[in-house]
């Protein structure tokens, strides 16, 4: 299969696409450095090849070291693994809406970060679940990655996983975002936007009546708005 093509397959009755590693050509213009290394990673080759999806590794990291407001989530889902866009889901829909922002403010790398805890699709176990980001990816980028972003003047932590790395918490997810005011106006811990956290938001009404107006407000800070 030629490099940069995909094969298509199904994978418990849904459509997987499986793309093949990018050349180092089709590195997306004005990317900094880090993110054409980023991109450039096959270290879970291997891992990806025996999950359920057996795709291959597509890490999409998405930023510019001029960026002031950052962004870390738990791993790209599958539609982003095929389209190369961060959040680029029903969950980026609710997530911008929680910033108050449009598509054209939220993929201005100049201007927002997004960098996952793991950079590629983790892919699917025979159940048909999200695998968890694997470690070996917050390992090897993470340090580099907060270096070459040092202008970061707002931090978004979507989900678990990026809450206990950054906050080195081991609250459950609702008590660490119960305190977001413990963090703010820096650093804000949200669940993650995905539609299976529809119920959470329904019992927590508060992160909609409290949080969310302070985030927007911040956001609105730091886009100069």
């Amino acid at each position: 299969m030629p490099v940069g093509s995909c094969s298509n397959g199904r994978v418990d009755g849904m459509q997987v696409h499986r793309l093949a590693p990018r050349p180092a050509s089709s590195y997306l213009p004005g990317m900094p450095p880090l993110s054409n290394q980023i991109r450039a990673c096959r270290l879970c080759a291997d891992r990806f090849a025996s999950t359920a999806t057996a795709h291959v590794p597509r890490p999409v990291a998405w930023f510019s070291t001029g960026a002031h407001i950052r962004i870390v989530g738990q791993a790209p889902g599958l539609r982003v693994h095929e389209t190369g866009l961060p959040f680029n889901d029903a969950s980026g829909d609710r997530l911008r809406d929680w910033m108050g922002i449009d598509r054209e403010t939220f993929y201005d790398r100049t201007r927002i970060a997004v960098t996952p805890m793991a950079f590629c699709f983790p892919g699917y176990d025979v159940r048909g679940s999200d695998l968890p980001p694997p470690r070996i990816c917050a390992e090897t980028w993470a340090d580099a990655v907060d270096a070459a972003l040092p202008g970061i003047r707002l931090t978004l932590l979507v989900g678990a996983h990026a809450q206990r790395h950054h906050l080195g918490t081991r609250l459950s997810l609702t008590d660490s975002v119960r305190a977001w005011r413990d963090h703010a106006p820096a650093i804000f811990p949200l669940p993650h936007p995905s539609w299976r956290n529809t119920g959470w938001l329904k019992k927590n009404p508060w992160f909609a009546d409290e949080l969310l107006p302070v985030l927007r407000e911040r956001v609105n800070e730091e886009l100069g708005g």
